[in-house]
Parts: structure tokens; sequence; C-alpha cells
């Protein structure tokens, strides 16, 4: 078998095992690969929200945050609307420490830390739900992600376009070698990849009131296809 690299495309020639079979019979096989990416805008939002507090006592700092957590929470809630998913992702007291050289660290005081995940479908209240949540006293917002839940449309386009490009491929590889494409052997989709999610950084205060500007964008979808095409 005689094997040539030709860019990203391998021609395979198979010689006939029985000799003296004509040249014009003998099977060339080329494999390409096709690659897209198709821009979709994001369906879902999710927002990482927290209420810290803090007192000598951990007691204290417990209570304080129960407090503002639960107006967070209900601001929230009205804010995102109905379809709105908020569940708590994380909550923690942990002692707050002094250290100096050659003692054992002090404990000067106590952090509470109660965080909750928002995720919500109309990206038009995104702003609304930062500034209500800030207002109730949320003081650290992680930040926005962005995503496609509902991913299939875009999916199959980025693959019927990373499809038509691998068969652009073979037909000129074809003509190049003064043959034709006969059939398609085989095709498999290699990889589909998830675009990674844009995140928007939040200061978790307003000045003068005004709204936080939130720009969604869109998210970039590739796909790549690889088939082995037969020509003669």
């Amino acid at each position: 078998m005689m094997i040539l690299t030709i860019g990203a495309a391998t021609v395979h020639a198979q010689t006939p095992a029985t000799p003296g079979a004509s040249d014009a019979r003998r099977a060339t096989r080329v494999t390409v690969g096709g690659d897209s990416i198709v821009q979709a805008q994001p369906d879902t939002a999710i927002l990482t929200i927290s209420v810290v507090t803090q007192a000598r006592r951990a007691i204290d700092a417990q209570q304080d945050n129960a407090t503002k957590s639960d107006a967070v929470v209900k601001a929230l809630k009205a804010a995102a609307g109905p379809d709105a998913e908020v569940k708590t992702s994380g909550y923690s007291v942990q002692p707050q420490r002094v250290y100096r050289e050659n003692q054992p660290p002090t404990i000067t005081g106590y952090e509470a830390r109660n965080t909750v995940t928002v995720t919500m479908s109309d990206l038009n209240r995104i702003a609304n739900v930062i500034d209500a949540s800030s207002q109730a006293g949320a003081n650290d917002i992680a930040g926005i992600s962005f995503t496609l839940r509902k991913d299939r449309p875009a999916r199959d386009r980025a693959m019927a376009e990373a499809t038509r490009e691998a068969m652009s491929k073979a037909e000129v590889i074809a003509t190049a070698l003064g043959k034709r494409v006969v059939r398609i052997v085989e095709v498999q989709e290699e990889g589909f990849q998830r675009p990674p999610q844009p995140v928007y950084q939040a200061e978790a205060f307003m000045r003068d009131k005004a709204a936080t500007p939130i720009e969604v964008g869109s998210l970039d979808i590739t796909s790549r296809v690889v088939l082995i095409a037969e020509v003669e």
C-alpha cells in the first residue's frame, strides 16, 4: 500500500492482489477532515452570589449572615422571576487569623459565607438580579456564565457544515488526481466541543444606583467530521 499525505488529507492507493489486474480498477481511498464553527446565542445564565459577614464571635457572624442571606434570596427570587432556579451552593463559617513572626496565629474574628447559585433563562433580567441582590445585602458576586441548554440545532448545523467541508476536500483531491468520488466508505464525528462559557465579573455594590450593564454576546460551537471517500 502506498500512503501519500496531502495537508490534512491522506490518500491510500490499494494495489490489486491479482497480478495483471487493470490499473483502472485500482481502488483509491482518501481520508479527509472537515471543521466548522457556528455561533449561537446563549439561552441560560448562571450567577454565583454570596453574602459575607464578619464578627468577633462565630455566632454573631452566623446570625448576621442568616438575616442578610434571607433578604438576598427573597430579592433574587423576585427579580429573577418564577422560572429561575435559586439554590444554596456553599456555606462556611471560618476563623480569621493574624499571623506574627515566631508566634502562634491569633483568631481575631469569624467570617460567615452563604453562596447561592441562580440559573435563569430570561437573560433580560440579569441586570435586575445583580442590582436587587446588591441592594439586599449581597457583597460578593463571583461572576456570570452563559451557556446553551438547547444546543441540538446549533450542533446539527456545525456538523453539517463540517461534513460539507470534508466532502469538498475529498472532491478537490479526486479532481487533482484525475478521478472522481464514487462513494463514501466511512464517516465519523471526531468531536463536538461545547464553548467555553464567557464570564462577566461583577462588583457587588452600586454607584449612584446606576443599572449594571450586561452584554450577553454569542457562543462558538465547533464540530469536526472525518470521512473516507473512494475515488476512481
